[in-house]
């Protein structure tokens, strides 16, 4: 159930048509056309203030009830409420002030930190509709503080985060047969990349048709990406930043970098400019090689070209 506040307004003054806008902004109202703005109906009351002071002023404004008639208006009128966008630009603030950390003294750093905490904090108040959005922009967050940690408060005591994922020692991960489901995408590919790359160099893939059911791993075998596999998705997180945190690489601020865009086509969420060009350049190649040892070969070559990329590139969005 949605309430909805119709209001014309008055012509004069213009104070108050300034100021009605800018508070239909801050509560972060749906707007499903010019007049007409939308709260859950839990909020309908943040609406009584607006309209006493629109009629007041000699215009009109009625709140009254909405309920979508069938699922496919109700997501119509939810996506409205779609923070995706907001929350990518909040990102990439955060993100780049964990690239800048090096650069700055601690107290400018830790009070931008809080700054980009009290902006997530503004944007979580008006996410009315929570999502994986929300549960991205707070890794990111994690992610943050626990850079701003790493580098001002060396050796201080850390808590272990409670992501559920256990730290291993890649060091006992050497030579290993590693399988997952066979024609790998994104998230796939980045894990074989990461594995190969950072943890295992002498890794042997095994690509199977279902080995959560009719084609199981072998005996010994290490699985990734799948129901049932050693290594899959926990929470908000992708295989991809499973894999980062288990092995200890979650300071590593290029993975970083290329985790939000392999998140973002594997699971949805918050918007990333790379993630249009990765996706393009995989499905190229995912066109031009259909044996899958020679994909993911392939595959790492472009992994490896955004992990070499300048951390500044991507900065500021088009």
């Amino acid at each position: 159930m949605l309430s909805i506040l119709i209001l014309t307004l008055p012509t004069q003054p213009n104070a108050v048509r300034v100021r009605v806008w800018r508070s239909l902004k801050a509560l972060g109202c749906g707007a499903l056309r010019d007049g007409a703005y939308l709260l859950p109906a839990e909020h309908a009351a943040l609406f009584e203030p607006l309209a006493a002071e629109v009629r007041e002023h000699g215009g009109s404004a009625m709140v009254l009830s909405l309920s979508p008639q069938n699922d496919v208006q109700r997501g119509e009128l939810l996506a409205l409420f779609d923070r995706a966008e907001a929350y990518a630009l909040w990102r990439d603030s955060a993100t780049a002030l964990q690239a800048e950390l090096p650069a700055l003294g601690e107290t400018e750093a830790r009070r931008r930190g809080r700054g980009v905490a009290e902006s997530l904090q503004a944007l979580r108040r008006i996410d009315y509709f929570p999502g994986a959005a929300t549960e991205q922009a707070q890794l990111a967050m994690d992610a943050l503080r626990q850079a701003l940690d790493a580098q001002f408060s060396k050796g201080e005591p850390q808590a272990q985060r409670d992501h559920g994922i256990e730290r291993l020692d890649a060091s006992r991960f050497q030579g290993k047969r590693w399988t997952t489901r066979e024609r790998p995408w994104v998230d796939r590919l980045a894990c074989a990349w990461l594995i190969r790359r950072f943890i295992d160099p002498l890794a042997r893939f095994v690509w199977l048709p279902d080995p959560a059911g009719s084609t199981p791993a072998p005996r010994g075998a290490l699985g990734f990406d799948y129901d049932g596999a050693r290594f899959t998705h926990v929470g908000a997180r992708v295989t991809f930043e499973v894999l980062i945190a288990a092995f200890g690489l979650d300071t590593d601020a290029r993975l970083q970098r290329i985790a939000p865009a392999v998140r973002y086509l594997d699971a949805g969420g918050i918007p990333v400019a790379e993630a249009a060009g990765l996706e393009s350049v995989l499905g190229g190649l995912r066109e031009l090689h259909a044996e899958d040892d020679a994909l993911a070969a392939a595959a790492a070559a472009v992994f490896d070209a955004l992990y070499a990329s300048p951390l500044s590139s991507t900065r500021t969005r088009p």
